[in-house]
């Protein structure tokens, strides 16, 4: 598949997609900007001055592109009157924050730690691999039972990364939501403390759907780690499989069911296409800082290039998908189905 690709990459370097090839907005000074949204651009043109690896610098745009996506797509509701009691504008000024604690933009050390709800049975270690105990036990445990072929641990292991930041991200949600529920309190009119009272009971309600989301994830986990993968696995990427397990466990026809394999077989090609530009990407950014330290003009000038058209797809390929998954998502819940049969 990699190969394929690699032999795609000249046809893909110029072909972008709508978003891309938008004229971008220009600033107050006349220069191109990246993002229609000013609070958007000031934590870009922060990321340029921070040590973020390649792969986390691309993942940061695709993030700030969804939000932009949605915020653009608020804007339209609030003209509309369509979200009298704040309920969408905060959970984007949650998702804001979320993503500015994610890439350690909020002004804070992240000394958030991977808790679990479990009493912990052994210290954690420098060496344990999931920082969580209850991972790291079922990890070793799966690990040395012999009952997994090296592809299989492979697989396996990319489960466990996963849910391992599901945690994290779940413990940034939390903080995020701790940290302002305060400003909530703080109101002067019973009206308005009436619609901040529905905004804080829902950003609960979010939080204990993800809680419950996390519980189902380990589950899963533990039922993998004891009995292996079974032959007949629909599917490969953990967030593919995350989405084929909710949709089994929603309100869904045969028919509709159907529909949503095939489309989640599509989504696990962009997945893998975008895990695939990722792994590139770092190799492209090592042979860059290679070529750099031989210091040939010319040949950093090429290589250069070369990153850039890496760099620029990648954003693209993860903004896509973090677009289709958000879609998918939306599907899935009772709300999106009511919503795609109006």
């Amino acid at each position: 598949m990699a190969s394929g690709y690699i032999s795609q990459m000249g046809a893909l370097a110029g072909k972008y997609s709508r978003e891309v090839n938008e004229a971008k907005p220009a600033g107050k000074d006349g220069q191109t900007v990246e993002f229609r949204i000013a609070k958007l651009n000031q934590v870009w043109e922060k990321a340029q001055r921070m040590q973020l690896s390649p792969v986390r610098h691309a993942e940061l745009h695709s993030d700030l592109k969804i939000q932009e996506k949605d915020e653009l797509q608020w804007k339209k509701m609030k003209v509309e009157g369509l979200d009298e009691n704040g309920e969408k504008e905060a959970q984007l000024r949650r998702n804001f924050n979320v993503i500015l604690a994610k890439y350690g933009m909020d002004g804070k050390r992240d000394t958030r730690p991977l808790e679990s709800n479990y009493l912990k049975d052994h210290d954690t270690k420098e060496e344990d691999m999931f920082a969580d105990p209850r991972l790291n036990k079922l990890w070793n445990k799966a690990e040395s039972s012999g009952k997994f072929s090296s592809e299989e641990l492979m697989n396996l292991k990319r489960e466990f990364q996963h849910h391992k930041d599901k945690i994290h991200e779940y413990n940034i949600l939390m903080d995020t939501v701790s940290r302002t529920e305060e400003i909530h309190k703080n109101v002067i009119s019973p009206l308005e403390g009436d619609a901040k009272e529905h905004v804080l009971h829902q950003k609960h309600t979010e939080l204990k759907q993800k809680m419950r989301d996390l519980n189902q994830g380990f589950e899963r986990l533990r039922k993998l780690s004891h009995e292996g993968f079974s032959e007949d696995s629909e599917f490969r990427e953990p967030r593919v499989i995350e989405l084929w397990e909710a949709a089994k466990r929603a309100n869904l026809s045969e028919d509709e069911l159907d529909s949503l394999k095939e489309e989640l077989h599509h989504f696990e090609t962009k997945v893998e296409k975008h895990s695939h530009y990722q792994e590139q990407l770092e190799l492209s950014h090592q042979k860059l800082r290679h070529v750099e330290a031989l210091g040939d003009k010319e040949h950093i000038k090429r290589n250069q290039e070369k990153y850039n058209t890496l760099a620029e797809k990648t954003r693209e390929i993860g903004y896509k998908m973090k677009k289709h998954m958000q879609d998918l998502n939306n599907k899935i819940s009772r709300q999106g189905l009511e919503h795609n049969e109006l």
